[in-house]
Formats: structure tokens, C-alpha cells, sequence
């Protein structure tokens, strides 16, 4: 396939090209580069002749158009997007300009492109989000794909927002879309302003390890190149109109995750005290949503994808990761609000 995939100079996005190269399919990379982007993280698959890379800002429809009939791609994988809650409370209108609008753009020039070719059955509009439009569980239960949406933070509500105009989309004008939402992801070359980076670094230069509050907030944790797969299955073998959730099965308390990686640390590169020693707790993210826990039934059952990485073996990869690219993540360190204390809503 020839995929253009949004963001593909992010996190999970880069994941997803560096599979989707590894995998044999055409990749052309869409991306703003904006602050959270980093070329490096696609610098393994960039001289490859299956790669393009355009840098394009998808809430310029003029740029997509013109991309769109240079390229004339077989699917879209769209990953763009502002996504640190943190940041939404901050800056709410960031999050509306790119996750709704450009949406918005990205689906009107995939539509456009669609009807040109003659709309064949066999394009997709895939669109990636999050767990977090479903609000907040209690201590019990999973999201399923049947879950209202219930989203707390500017970050989610925009999210929520461009969910509901890719189905729309597939409803008023047909267009092919399939549509996932995900647990919380975690890996190498994960942006240093995120929970599992903060703790390894703040360790790592001794520096206080924050946890929000008293750390009983529950996530469940998705190994990215596990979700990079799974995106891919979904693109290639996913039902048109069909919304599938993907977790890693892998549930654990923020204080109890925290701890783990300082474990780990304190196995791979020992200090002269316990990193534990410097996890301080702080004041809570303004609407911190308790829990997330993810049913992911339907992806295992209909496409026979499950997560292949326990969280113990997949956050000893990340710290490794982290410890053999200190030229990656020190590069980052100076971007605009890493290691400040964001999204207090004063």
C-alpha cells in the first residue's frame, strides 16, 4: 500500500512509519514539525526509496490538496495531532485549531481525493485516537467501543470532537474510514514532557520524580510498537465504518508504575541512593481522570491482534532505550515547556 500518514514525526506516528517501511509499504510522512516532532525518530527509514517526507501543516487545506495529488495515496493513517493534557488546559485553542479543524481539512482532502480517483472500495480513511473521549472509570469495568463519550480535559474534547466528524464523514458521504482509540501508549523516543520520560530523566539528573497527586490514578499501558502494529492490521483488514479498541492489557497505578521504573534504574544504572528516594508528590492535574482500562475483545477477536509486551518487559526496553540515546532526548530538553510543571489552570 501507499499510506500517507499524519504526524509520522511523532511518537506514535514515527512507530507506525518505521513498521510501515520495515513491512514494505510506501510511506509519505505529513508533518508540521512542530514542537513534540523530531525527524530523528524516522532517521533509520529516510534514505529508503519506500519513504517521502512532506512538511505540511494539516490545518493548511491548500498544502494537503497538493500533496494529496502528488502522492495519490491508498490510505490515510491520520496521527496528527496536539495530545498532552497538560498543555489543553494551558492552551485549549491549540487543540482546537489542529485536532478538530484539521481534521476537518485532512477529511475533506481525502474525500476530495477519493471522489477523483473514482471512489474505490479499497481506500481508508483511518483515523487514531484515544481511550481518554470516554471520560473516567470507576474501579471497575473497561471501555468498550459501545463506551459514551464522556470526554474531562480541553485535550480529550477536542479529541472527541474529531471522532465524531470522521464518522460523520463515513455517514454523509461515504467516505471508508475505520477508526481506533487507544490506552495510554509508552517506548522509545516517547517526547520528554510525558510521565514515563519524566520519571527516567528527573532520575537520571536528580532531580525530584512528580507524581499528581497521591498517585493512585490507573492507566493501562500500550508498548508502542505493539500499537504500531496493531494500527497496521487495522488499516489493511479492518471493517469500513468499524471502531476498534486498542490496549495493552496492562493495568497499573501511577505511584506503582513510578516505582518500577526507578527499580529498574536502580538494577541498569545504580546510583549512590534508591531513585525512589526522589519521587515527590504534587498537586493534582486540574479534572485527572481516575482510571482507564480498555476491553480490546473486539481487535483480538475479528482481526487476532493482542499486545506482545508485558509492562515489565516493555518499560525495561524504554529505560534502555533511554539510557543508550542521551544525544535523542537531550536535543528535546530545551523545547518550549519540557520540565516545567504545566496545566495548573491558574
Amino acid at each position: 500500500m501507499k499510506i500517507l500518514v499524519t504526524g509520522g514525526a511523532g511518537f506514535i506516528g514515527s512507530a507506525v512509519v518505521r513498521r510501515a517501511v520495515a513491512d514494505g509499504h510506501h510511506i509519505v510522512n505529513v508533518d508540521a514539525l512542530t514542537y513534540a516532532a523530531c525527524l530523528d525518530n524516522v532517521a533509520s527509514v529516510a534514505a529508503s526509496p519506500l519513504y517521502a517526507f512532506e512538511e505540511a501543516d494539516i490545518r493548511d487545506r491548500a498544502a494537503l490538496d497538493r500533496i494529496f495529488a502528488a502522492h495519490a495515496p491508498d490510505a490515510v493513517m491520520h496521527l496528527a495531532a496536539e495530545s498532552h493534557v497538560d498543555r489543553s488546559i494551558d492552551a485549549p485553542g491549540d487543540f482546537i485549531e489542529t485536532n478538530i479543524t484539521g481534521t476537518y481539512n485532512m477529511l475533506e482532502a481525502a474525500r476530495a481525493h477519493w471522489v477523483r480517483a473514482g471512489k474505490p472500495e479499497s481506500f481508508r480513511f483511518h483515523h487514531i485516537s484515544t481511550d481518554e473521549v470516554f471520560g473516567t472509570l470507576g474501579e471497575t469495568g473497561q471501555f468498550t467501543e459501545e463506551t459514551p463519550y464522556a470526554p474531562n480535559s480541553p485535550y480529550s474534547a477536542s479529541k472527541a470532537a474529531s471522532d465524531h466528524l470522521v464518522r460523520a464523514w463515513h455517514e454523509t458521504y461515504g467516505l471508508p474510514i475505520v477508526m481506533t482509540n487507544c490506552s495510554n501508549n509508552y517506548g522509545p523516543f516517547h517526547f520528554p514532557e510525558k510521565l514515563i520520560p519524566v520519571v527516567i530523566l528527573n532520575a537520571l539528573s536528580g532531580r525530584d520524580i512528580p507524581v499528581y497527586g497521591e498517585g493512585l490514578n490507573v492507566r493501562d499501558w500500550l508498548y508502542v510498537e505493539d500499537h504500531a502494529e496493531a494500527l497496521l492490521k487495522v488499516v489493511q483488514e479492518g471493517a469500513v465504518g468499524r471502531s476498534y479498541n486498542i490496549g495493552g492489557e496492562n493495568e497499573a497505578k501511577n505511584i506503582d508504575l513510578v516505582q518500577t521504573i526507578c527499580r529498574i534504574l536502580d538494577e541498569k544504572r545504580p546510583a549512590n541512593h534508591p531513585y525512589a528516594d526522589q519521587i515527590t508528590f504534587v498537586t493534582d492535574r486540574p479534572g485527572h481522570d481516575a482510571r482507564y482500562a480498555i476491553d480490546p475483545s473486539r481487535i483480538r477477536e475479528e482481526l487476532g491482534w493482542r499486545p506482545s509486551v508485558t509492562l515489565e518487559e516493555g518499560l525495561e526496553k524504554t529505560v534502555l532505550w533511554y539510557l543508550d540515546n542521551e544525544d535523542w532526548w537531550r536535543a528535546l530538553q530545551g523545547r518550549k515547556g519540557v520540565g516545567e510543571r504545566l496545566g495548573t489552570a491558574e
